[in-house]
């Protein structure tokens, strides 16, 4: 699989004429598709970041962009990759500077011309690095309003990737929402080391339902597969994962990347710098995520007080708390 997303990776990079960076003239008119790319450091199947290529094939689709990706890229390979994409014309490049945020910004200072949208821990830079952050902590949130009625035991946990802000305030968000709803509730944390390995987030799941865990908040794919095999009931992030697991997971905190790419494209078409942080076009109160839960797992008055709450988030009356420390 490795050598096989290598080479698809190779392919696509190949697959265009090779310019320097003095070379581009202006990337396009207004009424021309955005010649876009996303790479990918997981397989477009983790939920992140198929977050992220559905928007863009949707985009596509819908003929607003020419859209080419690489997935599987390492971070030692990323910001060539970057630089790839860059000489072949990419007018947008969209991915993820976690692991590569100083070699990132290298990247995108050596092309001025090229806008980069990339997720990140840190703030935009220049004119035309733009960042954004993951932040459904609004629904991880309400879900663990829902989760806090419904443990037996008092306990739940959750499963992340690495203890970075963006995944640190999921967790500490659907935390404060069981704490709302039951103070004494315990929440048991783990993290996995990587952002894609469903065997070892199933076992992270296993560890905490052994230690009492009854509600699993599974902010990596695989958590709610540990879920399933004990019986208990669990959250999914990012995507809906209750058609998958349709007897587990009762709640999802949804994101979607779409509005964060329409504002990001409206600025490279509109000649404006795009050196932004695209963030808020996710956050509820603008669309860009929510709460999707199967009704009538929790109690009524759950449900209600939650609904209450999605209300209040909506219409500006009420902040979810941003914890970005690693929780406890």
């Amino acid at each position: 699989m490795k050598n096989q997303i290598i080479m698809s990776r190779r392919t696509v990079l190949a697959s265009g004429m090779a310019l320097g960076a003095t070379a581009f003239a202006p990337r396009l008119r207004a009424q021309e598709k955005l010649k876009v790319a996303g790479i990918h450091a997981s397989p477009v199947e983790n939920a992140w970041n198929s977050c992220l290529h559905k928007a863009l094939q949707d985009a596509a689709s819908e003929g607003v962009i020419d859209y080419v990706f690489s997935e599987g890229v390492s971070g030692t390979d990323y910001p060539r990759a970057m630089r790839e994409y860059a000489e072949q014309g990419s007018a947008l490049i969209v991915g993820e500077a976690y692991a590569v945020e100083r070699e990132a910004r290298q990247v995108a200072a050596d092309y001025p011309k090229t806008a980069f949208m990339l997720g990140s821990s840190g703030e935009a830079s220049g004119d035309n690095f733009g960042v954004f952050g993951t932040w459904n902590h609004d629904g991880a949130y309400l879900a663990g309003m829902l989760a806090g009625k419904m443990t037996k035991s008092g306990i739940v946990g959750s499963v992340g990737a690495l203890p970075i802000p963006e995944v640190n305030m999921l967790m500490n968000a659907f935390a404060a929402g069981v704490k709302e709803v039951r103070p004494d509730a315990k929440h048991l944390v783990a993290f996995i080391g990587t952002f894609f390995d469903p065997p070892k987030a199933r076992e992270a799941g296993l560890a905490q339902i052994d230690a009492g865990a009854d509600i699993l908040f599974g902010e990596r794919i695989g958590t709610a597969d540990a879920a399933k095999e004990r019986g208990i009931k669990s959250v999914g992030s990012l995507i809906d994962y209750t058609p998958r697991y349709p007897d587990t997971v009762f709640a999802n905190a949804i994101w979607g990347f779409r509005p964060i790419l329409n504002a990001a494209i409206a600025d490279v078409k509109a000649g404006k710098p795009t050196g932004n942080n695209y963030t808020r076009f996710g956050l509820m109160k603008e669309g860009g995520s929510d709460i999707v839960y199967v009704k009538g797992v929790a109690p009524a008055d759950a449900e209600a007080a939650m609904e209450a709450k999605r209300a209040a988030i909506k219409s500006g009356a009420f902040e979810v708390p941003i914890m970005p420390e690693e929780p406890k």
